[in-house]
């Protein structure tokens, strides 16, 4: 029987439970927070920076099919400045980024303006204040998952992410967690 999650990645963790790594102990792990059975994997990742909802499985064959190309990935990002009518419509077409040393153009995505979400989940470290100019907010809904790809989106249209939040994985949402941070499903809506 295999066991399924849905979890809150939080900021300044790495998104695996353990490693064999020298200097392993200067970093977090979502093993510092989470007891989960023994053969867990996160689908997909997320970066040290970047936040939100983690999906964990023992099941391999349904991670495969959630990193598929048909499941849609969303994001809230907020970006420095106030973010232009043209930038989203690039990114809503495609823009090129690095991936491998290689450029590559990103598919089409749903990208919208929105104004800051009402509940974020807290966040330890400050992103910064109104004295540094303002931010504003984007969503962002992928159906693929290059490395660090939606910074590297808003980069290349010139309006590089502050705080970057995966709110959304097909039908799983941030918004079913609870407090604990994780929440144990019988599968995954997708």
């Amino acid at each position: 029987m295999h066991h399924h999650f849905i979890i809150h990645k939080p900021y300044g963790y790495l998104s695996q439970f353990t490693s064999g790594e020298k200097l392993a102990h200067k970093k977090k792990y979502l093993g510092d927070l989470y007891t989960v059975p023994e053969g867990t994997m996160a689908i997909g990742r997320l970066d040290e920076p970047s936040e939100g909802l983690l999906l964990l499985t023992t099941d391999g064959s349904e991670s495969e099919r959630i990193r598929s190309n048909k499941v849609e990935k969303e994001y809230y990002a907020q970006v420095d400045g106030l973010i232009t009518f043209e930038a989203l419509e690039l990114l809503k077409s495609g823009v090129v980024i690095g991936v491998n040393g290689q450029d590559y153009k990103t598919k089409s995505a749903k990208v919208k303006s929105i104004v800051c979400p009402e509940k974020l989940p807290h966040r330890a470290k400050r992103i910064r204040d109104d004295r540094h100019g303002p931010t504003s907010w984007v969503s962002i809904t992928l159906t693929e998952g290059k490395f660090r790809q939606v910074r590297k989106m808003c980069s290349a249209v010139g309006f590089p992410v502050l705080r970057l939040i995966r709110v959304r994985v097909g039908q799983m949402h941030l918004s079913q967690i609870n407090d604990s941070g994780i929440l144990k499903v019988d599968s995954f809506l997708i």
